[in-house]
C-alpha cells in the first residue's frame, strides 16, 4: 500500500468558502517534502490543466496523479449530461498526462441541500432521498461510469460523503445494492463512514470487495455530537475541527489496515484531513499524519 495526500489537506476543497488556499507548488513540494508519493487532483484548474505541464509539475516532485474527484447532484436527472461531460474532462485529463490507472471518484454534490448540510451526522430517513430519486441517481451514476470507461478506460469508483445524499451506512448499503459490482467500485473514507454514523470496520464485511480506493481521515465524534455541534452543520463541524489528525479520533486505523491486508489491497492509502481555508497548519498535520501512518503500515 503506497501513501498520497490529497489538496483538501491544505484548504482546498471543492465548495464556494471564504479565505484562501496556498497554490499548487506549495501544496505539491511540502507533500514531497514529507515524503507523500501521490495526489489527487483536486479542485478543477488548482493543478494545471494542461497535460504536459501537469505531467512535468507532478514528475519534477516524483509524486503519481491517482485520481480525480468529480462531484454531480446525481438526484437531478437534468445534471446528468453536464455531470457527464464533467467527468470525462477530468479523465481525459489524467490519461492524456500518462495516469491510466487512476480513478475517476463520483461522489454527490455535498453541501448544497440545505437540510442534509444542517443534519450530517444525524441524518434521518425523511432526509433520505424518495424512490423516485434513487433510481435517478443510480441511473446518473451508472451513465457516468459506463461513459468514462468506454471513452477513456478508466474504473470509477462512488465516494460517500457527509452532507450529500449518500452518507449513512444504509444509503451506501443502498446504491451498493442498485450499482453494477462490476462499474462501479467503493471509495471508503474512514472518517465519513465514521461521521455519517457507522464503524468503519462493517463496512468490510458487507462490501470489502467494492472496496477499489481508500481516504484515511480520522473523525472526533465528540464534534459532531450535540450539544457542542447542535446547529452548525457540516461547515461547523469541520471548522471546530471534526476532521482531526490520523490517531487523535474515533478510527482505528491499525484494524483497518488489517482488514485490507484481509483483502489483499495493494492500491493507494490517500490521507485526507479535510480543513477550511487559512484553518490550522497543513503542513505540520499533513507530516503527523504521515509519520503516524508509517509507523502503523
Amino acid at each position: 500500500m503506497k501513501i498520497a495526500n490529497a489538496p483538501c489537506s491544505w484548504g482546498v476543497l471543492e465548495f464556494e468558502l471564504q479565505g484562501k488556499s496556498p497554490d499548487y507548488p506549495q501544496v505539491l513540494n511540502e507533500m514531497q517534502a514529507i515524503g507523500y508519493r501521490g495526489t489527487e487532483l483536486g479542485d478543477w484548474g488548482f493543478l494545471p490543466t494542461d497535460s504536459e505541464k501537469l505531467r512535468a509539475e507532478l514528475a519534477a516532485r516524483e509524486l503519481t496523479l491517482v485520481a480525480a474527484f468529480v462531484p454531480i447532484p446525481f438526484a437531478d436527472r437534468w445534471a446528468h449530461q453536464h455531470g457527464e461531460a464533467i467527468a470525462l474532462q477530468h479523465a481525459r485529463l489524467l490519461v492524456a498526462a500518462g495516469f491510466d490507472t487512476a480513478f475517476i471518484v463520483l461522489s454527490d454534490d455535498n453541501g448544497t441541500v440545505k437540510e442534509r448540510t444542517k443534519n450530517s451526522g444525524r441524518i434521518r430517513p425523511e432526509h433520505g432521498l424518495t424512490q423516485e430519486q434513487w433510481h435517478t441517481f443510480v441511473t446518473g451514476v451508472h451513465r457516468i461510469a459506463q461513459s468514462v470507461r468506454d471513452e477513456m478506460g478508466l474504473r470509477t469508483v462512488f465516494h460517500h460523503h457527509c452532507a450529500g445524499y449518500i452518507e449513512t451506512p444504509e444509503e451506501i448499503d443502498i446504491l451498493m445494492e442498485r450499482t453494477d459490482p462490476n462499474l462501479i467500485g467503493l471509495c471508503l473514507d474512514t472518517g465519513h463512514y465514521r461521521f455519517g454514523g457507522g464503524d468503519p470496520l462493517d463496512i468490510f464485511d458487507k462490501h470489502g470487495e467494492r472496496i477499489w480506493h481508500v481516504h484515511f481521515k480520522d473523525c472526533d465524534l465528540k464534534i459532531v455530537i450535540p450539544p457542542h455541534n447542535k446547529d452548525s452543520g457540516y461547515f461547523g463541524a469541520i471548522d471546530n475541527g471534526v476532521f482531526c489528525e490520523l490517531g487523535k479520533g474515533d478510527v482505528d486505523f491499525p484494524a483497518v489496515i488489517t482488514e485490507l491486508r484481509n483483502l489483499n489491497y495493494d492500491g493507494w492509502i490517500v490521507v485526507e484531513q479535510d480543513v477550511l481555508p487559512e484553518m490550522g497548519s497543513p503542513y505540520e498535520s499533513a507530516k503527523r499524519n504521515y509519520q503516524y501512518l508509517s509507523s502503523i503500515l
